[in-house]
């Protein structure tokens, strides 16, 4: 006799394999219902809702669905004006300033906004200042002559990280103490030092020095404090006589106070250089600067000094020459490895890194000269540039990191590679989930840093560092395929870089035919990746036109939809491009 089951004492029916059958179906309903629930709760990804989320994202981009992961943070706020800046370089663009920058691999998991990167704060630059007497009667030619000079000692102090401004004797006027010095029997030679001084101490004192002295080596211990803020009382350099001043503001109005007494005006035969010892803290002068006086001058430089005589136009702009010449001499002997362009891609991109491979061409040419062969006063030792040995420029796929090699980093949107490297026009969804890779160009650029089997999320976070932080600024240059190259170089190196790039031919040794030949039939692929043929080359000018085309374009349209897949299929590979897209500092003078 079958078992007969009970619940809550009444019996229940027997259980037949249809009662099951049914049983286990109303179940399994009932499970789909609860599936189709949860699922309809969760919010598909803008990027890729239009696509009915065809294309699988990357873990990163589902910690919403982490249990474990931190509460949404307050989007930082923003800096600057997203669309109505001036330089292009930026115009379009969003970004966010956090110190958290570095914290972790997407800025989205900081600002909550796909568009929106975050970077590092701005450093601040300490300002160097420097009088320029607009009183005394030069001719128009003097003048222009003085304003290139001048220029040309304001690029070379912002890039080395403070803010160049140029003071006159309207900024002493608002000095109190003006009506003052303007009532003292003084030479002419003092009371422009004391003008001078007084523009100064208006300013709120920090670091005051001549337009003819100028920083041409990087790593300066005292230089490195003086960009922190770290300033004496009142000191001035021994060899540099009344050149270079540093001083808080207090200090420097004791000094102005004592100069201005009987007593103090009596010890004053120029400048305030004369004043005793006890004011200043003497120091020996910074290995970093560069002074052209006129004694330096006469005793290295003789065919400068010797342009005076002709003219002050002509020696000033003679010295200008010489000036910016040293400054790239000594910026070129920072890297003996030469400079490397990257060209992760190589097949198809030559166009895309076109400009700058000039770049990198310009910079390792020869500026004009009246003395090539010179080097700065404070660096005698250098290697001059020679224009039938000029610096090597090579073009390899991964980025080193080197100290001893100045490297030009071009970045492109995946929308731009995808085109170039496969040489199509367009493509699908179909194509980006079935055929195409992850985030190829980032995955290329650092594999000798992290070399294989590495995550995207590794391999953005070491690259941010190369593209923000402060120390790898200055050997580095990252620029954005899809745009023209930044119009300030100049003030990125500190001098003004060659119009006209280096000649790429070669003279070589005479050896064997044979030889000849079999050295030229080996191309130099460790340094250098495969040039693409004639046909080749014809085509990647057009299609790069055609992602510049689509990246500038706005809407709903199908092309923008799967451009926004195919950065969410890229999401390293975009992080990376965005934060290209961001001013390196604050804006420099005009």
């Amino acid at each position: 006799m079958a078992k007969q089951h009970a619940l809550f004492s009444r019996r229940l029916p027997p259980i037949t394999a249809r009662r099951l059958a049914a049983l286990l179906l109303c179940l399994s309903l009932l499970a789909l219902a609860f599936i189709a629930l949860l699922t309809s709760a969760v919010p598909l990804s803008p990027s890729l809702a239009a696509h009915d989320r065809r294309i699988a994202v990357p873990r990163a981009s589902l910690s919403n669905l982490s249990p474990l992961r931190q509460t949404a943070n307050t989007p930082p706020p923003r800096q600057g004006d997203d669309h109505g800046r001036d330089d292009h370089e930026y115009a379009g663009s969003s970004w966010s300033v956090d110190s958290r920058w570095l914290s972790v691999p997407f800025s989205s998991s900081l600002t909550q906004d796909s568009r929106r990167v975050v970077l590092p704060p701005l450093r601040q630059r300490q300002p160097i200042y420097c009088y320029y007497d607009t009183t005394v009667s030069e001719s128009r030619d003097e003048t222009e002559a003085e304003k290139e000079l001048l220029l040309t000692w304001r690029r070379a102090w912002w890039a080395s990280g403070f803010r160049p401004v140029v003071l006159n004797e309207a900024v002493a006027k608002r000095n109190p103490r003006y009506a003052e010095l303007r009532r003292l029997d003084s030479d002419d030679h003092v009371r422009k030092d004391l003008t001078r001084w007084l523009a100064w101490e208006t300013m709120g004192g920090g670091l005051m020095a001549h337009y003819t002295l100028l920083p041409t080596l990087p790593d300066d211990p005292t230089l490195s404090s003086f960009r922190r803020g770290q300033l004496p009382n009142l000191m001035r350099w021994q060899a540099l006589g009344d050149a270079f001043f540093a001083g808080r503001n207090e200090s420097i109005s004791a000094a102005i106070r004592q100069a201005m007494e009987p007593a103090g005006l009596s010890l004053l035969e120029t400048s305030m250089s004369d004043l005793p010892g006890d004011l200043f803290e003497l120091g020996n002068a910074p290995a970093s600067l560069a002074s052209y006086t006129p004694a330096i001058l006469r005793k290295k430089y003789g065919k400068v000094a010797e342009s005076f005589e002709q003219s002050r136009a002509h020696g000033l702009r003679s010295l200008n020459r010489l000036i910016n010449t040293h400054l790239h001499i000594s910026w070129q002997n920072q890297f003996p490895n030469g400079i490397e362009v990257l060209k992760p891609r190589p097949e198809h991109t030559t166009e895309m890194i076109s400009s700058a491979l000039k770049l990198a061409q310009q910079l390792a040419s020869c500026s004009d000269s009246p003395m090539p062969s010179t080097c700065p006063p404070n660096q005698p030792d250098c290697r001059p540039c020679v224009a039938t040995a000029p610096m090597r420029v090579t073009t390899p796929s991964r980025y080193l990191n080197s100290s001893l090699i100045f490297s030009i980093g071009t970045v492109p949107h995946p929308w731009t590679l995808a085109l170039l490297d496969n040489m199509r026009e367009s493509f699908n969804v179909s194509w980006i989930r079935r055929e195409s890779s992850r985030d190829p160009w980032l995955t290329v650029v650092t594999q000798a840093l992290l070399g294989t089997g590495v995550s995207g999320a590794r391999r953005i976070m070491s690259l941010k560092e190369a593209v923000a932080r402060e120390h790898v600024e200055s050997n580095s240059l990252w620029l954005a395929a899809e745009k023209d190259d930044p119009r300030d170089l100049d003030w990125f190196f500190g001098f003004a870089v060659p119009e006209r790039g280096m000649d790429p031919g070669r003279s070589e040794s005479p050896v064997p035919a044979d030889r000849l030949r079999e050295s030229k039939a080996e191309p130099d692929t460790l340094h250098n990746g495969p040039v693409a043929s004639e046909k080749d080359l014809a085509k990647e000018a057009p299609l790069l036109e055609r992602a510049q085309h689509v990246l500038t374009r706005t809407g709903t349209t199908e092309e923008i939809k799967l451009r926004a897949s195919l950065e969410a299929w890229n999401m390293a590979d975009t992080e990376v491009w965005r934060n290209r897209r961001r001013p390196t500092s604050a804006e420099p003078l005009a």
